[in-house]
């Protein structure tokens, strides 16, 4: 026990004595949270908004009222005819007009009042569909602005939208990205660190020839590899705990699920990640071959496939499949139901036996074929 102590002490030396890997290792983190916390963000924001309408009647004010007193829409005109904010639209001048029909007022009050709404009554979106994505998520944000009930002498009053627009969004209201990209940053994050990181440190040892050394010592050559593997794991718990802190105090994204689930289960996923750097550590001969397998067999399909930018259900069907062998795509989806939504342990069932069944599967095949090079 004592000289597997003395390895572990010497790979923890190794790391902190590299002042580049060091800066990889946390600055990395630090870096993404805050580039994808604030700089590289979804979220919708001073959207210039048009208004159409023939008569400015008192429910039409209190909509236009609601828009720009919000942050995220910016009234930059009122116009009579919808062509003359398709106009605007088209020379860039605004990028979403809300049509208020004639009658809108006395539409709406039929509708409340149980009877139909009258032709020409009704509100219309025209929005600038260049980028389908943040054209739907302009659109949500409006109805959803739009049919927000109103606080007032402590009571709250039901919006007189609601009846027409019916939206209501659960678990992220104010539809901030953050929300979003945390988890996949967790997931991308501990798996380049772990994985990379553990199969650069091997290699470089059989590079230099100090792996037979290592291997030829009175300690087992499992241990030797266990030895250089727990700095590693140590490093990775450190930087999940960073990241979880920046997440709640500086990005706003709230922990509703059990810190207790998310610890196990980003435990599980840690050692995921050690055995994959441990089988590719038995693949290349070189660091730089051990690069070039962590970019494409690592840090591609986590960014592509792993549903950290791109939702898998839109995919095509072929690409869902290829997904299904990515385990960052099980971990990102289990952080996002415990951190975000909040479930129990009972709801990421499925997410955990297949991160474990991989851990199993990768581990084993890793150990194996490392005892086969040493014959």
């Amino acid at each position: 026990m004592k000289q597997f102590i003395s390895f572990v002490i010497k790979e923890a030396r190794h790391i902190l004595r590299d002042k580049r890997t060091m800066l990889i290792l946390f600055g990395m983190p630090v870096v993404l949270m805050l580039l994808f916390g604030f700089a590289i963000t979804t979220d919708v924001k001073n959207v210039r908004t048009v208004v159409v309408t023939a008569s400015m009647d008192h429910l039409t004010h209190q909509a236009v009222e609601r828009l720009s007193a919000s942050e995220y829409f910016n009234i930059v005109a009122t116009v009579g005819t919808p062509r003359e904010a398709e106009q605007m639209i088209r020379r860039q001048k605004a990028d979403l007009a809300i049509v208020f029909g004639n009658n809108f007022a006395s539409a709406l009050n039929s509708l409340t009042a149980g009877g139909k709404v009258r032709k020409g009554g009704g509100v219309q979106m025209m929005v600038d569909g260049a980028d389908p994505n943040m054209a739907q998520q302009w659109t949500v944000y409006a109805q959803s602005i739009l049919s927000q009930s109103v606080v007032g002498n402590h009571q709250a009053m039901s919006s007189p939208f609601a009846n027409i627009l019916g939206v209501r969004l659960l678990y992220n209201p104010q539809m901030r990205s953050a929300y979003n990209f945390v988890p996949a940053i967790m997931g991308m994050l501990l798996m380049l660190i772990c994985a990379m990181m553990t199969s650069i440190s091997i290699v470089r040892e059989k590079e230099r020839g100090t792996m037979e050394v290592l291997l030829v010592s009175p300690v087992k050559p499992l241990m030797v590899i266990v030895a250089k593997a727990v700095p590693y794991l140590i490093l990775a718990i450190c930087i999940l705990v960073t990241i979880l802190l920046m997440a709640r105090f500086v990005l706003d994204v709230p922990l509703q699920g059990s810190l207790v689930w998310i610890l196990l289960v980003s435990m599980i996923y840690i050692l995921l990640a050690l055995s994959l750097g441990l089988l590719i550590s038995n693949i290349a001969q070189t660091q730089l071959v051990a690069l070039l397998l962590s970019a494409m067999v690592l840090l591609m399909p986590v960014v592509m496939l792993s549903g950290m930018l791109f939702p898998v259900e839109s995919m095509p069907v072929v690409l869902q499949w290829v997904s299904a062998l990515v385990p960052p795509r099980y971990y990102i989806e289990a952080m996002r139901k415990l951190m975000i939504m909040g479930v129990g342990i009972g709801e990421v069932a499925k997410e955990v036996t297949v991160l474990v069944a991989m851990t199993v599967f990768f581990l084993a095949v890793s150990l194996a074929k490392f005892n086969k090079r040493l014959e």
